[in-house]
């Protein structure tokens, strides 16, 4: 009896006839539940075994076995019919991967049309604008798109905005160096002393201004400058033709975050940065022209009252040198600003500007202070601490007229309305 137990419960047994239940007195042994399966109890000298079979079920009046009779449970207690579109799986999270996938391709494929067909452009594709270390690891590459927020009232982008890049491909090719440690663009060396890089001298010379929609691609490279300075070069060129809009060159020291004084380079700072120095000469002629005293009584414009905000401030808590263009600009003559263009700026810093200052810009036409329509015009700058304080930064610009490098003879303008 055991064996027959035993073997009962690993094989189907066959379902009993209704009548035969009917002949066995006291009814048929076990019951059926829910689920098709049925208990039996058989005995044997008093020892009540238990089995469980699985009852055969009947689909379309065809008998089936217990494996099939389990598959085939929830098809008939739903009631519809297996056919071959219902047994198909849900293609719907593949078909959305793929359309996702689809799409990613389309965008990346049109980002590739701004790659120049004229293998001297030397144009790299950087569609997402994320930069990268080319010329054997020793300039830094990286594109900007021109925003409608960053150009003016002549649909052209700002000296500010050219200047924004300029700074944001320096702090970049330090991060993508593997050089940024916890400052702003400081060096692990430099962070373990408290040191930061201040800049003492910047020229910029732009040739065109790039306008909304333009996408422009800026190289940076790096240089030694004497014992105890480093020298930063840019080059910014149009990304579709490769055309060369802005020069820059600019001179580095470092300074004591603890005692706001300039320090020597350490050894060990100079061994972390020297494997990038370039042995070429600046990228612009240096601007050594020597200018008269500027001041009140010499200036031909001043604006008094700047102060700067908390946003003009970087996290070396002074004002970012950027900031110090806008203020120098506030006193040119407001006939140079509407009828000339920026073609370059020579910026030498003397000392920071803390958040609680309050400075003095002065300006001074060059050449006998007046504005001639037909040709450039030269002004010399001071932006210094108001009521005779020190210097902050001490400037040159160079103007010619508006669109003059749009015609091919610049003295044919249309004179200023009255």
């Amino acid at each position: 009896m055991a064996a027959t137990a035993a073997t009962a419960s690993l094989f189907p047994i066959s379902s009993p006839q209704p009548d035969s239940c009917a002949k066995n007195s006291g009814g048929c042994l076990g019951s059926v539940d829910v689920r098709g399966i049925k208990s039996k109890s058989t005995s044997s000298n008093g020892l009540q075994v238990k089995v469980n079979a699985q009852a055969p079920a009947k689909v379309n009046g065809t008998r089936i076995g217990v494996m099939d009779g389990l598959k085939s449970d929830d098809n008939i207690t739903s009631g519809a019919p297996r056919t071959f579109i219902n047994q198909l799986p849900d293609w719907s999270m593949l078909l959305a991967a793929i359309t996702t996938i689809f799409l990613a391709a389309e965008k990346q494929w049109m980002m590739l049309d701004w790659k120049t067909k004229r293998p001297d452009m030397l144009v790299d594709l950087d569609p997402f604008g994320f930069g990268r270390i080319v010329e054997d690891g020793f300039v830094f590459r990286q594109n900007f798109s021109i925003r409608s927020y960053e150009i003016g009232a002549d649909r052209t982008a700002s000296v500010e905005t050219l200047m924004n890049h300029l700074q944001e491909t320096a702090l970049n090719h330090v991060k993508n160096a593997g050089l940024l440690g916890d400052g702003f663009g400081s060096t692990p060396e430099m962070c373990k002393r408290n040191l930061f890089w201040a800049v003492t001298k910047m020229q910029v010379l732009v040739d065109r201004y790039p306008t909304w929609g333009d996408v422009v691609q800026v190289d940076t490279w790096v240089a030694a400058s004497g014992k105890n300075s480093m020298r930063r070069d840019w080059l910014v060129r149009d990304c579709k033709t490769g055309e060369i809009l802005t020069r820059a060159s600019s001179n580095w020291v470092m300074m004591n975050k603890v005692t706001r004084r300039l320090s020597k380079i350490p050894d060990e700072v100079r061994t972390e940065i020297e494997q990038y120095f370039v042995d070429t000469p600046p990228i612009v002629d240096d601007d050594s022209i020597k200018l008269p005293k500027l001041d009140e009584n010499t200036a031909d414009h001043v604006r008094n009252g700047l102060t700067p905000k908390w946003s003009d401030l970087d996290v070396n808590q002074h004002v970012n040198n950027v900031k110090y263009v806008g203020w120098i600009l506030e006193s040119a003559p407001q006939s140079v600003v509407e009828n000339y263009e920026l073609a370059s700026i020579t910026l030498e810093y003397r000392r920071e500007c803390m958040k609680d200052s309050v400075l003095q810009s002065l300006t001074s036409l060059l050449g006998g202070g007046g504005v001639a329509h037909s040709g450039d015009v030269d002004c010399q700058h001071l932006l210094r601490l108001e009521g005779g304080g020190g210097e902050i930064v001490k400037g040159r610009t160079k103007w010619r007229p508006k669109f003059a490098n749009r015609f091919k003879n610049i003295n044919h303008f249309p004179t200023e309305s009255g």
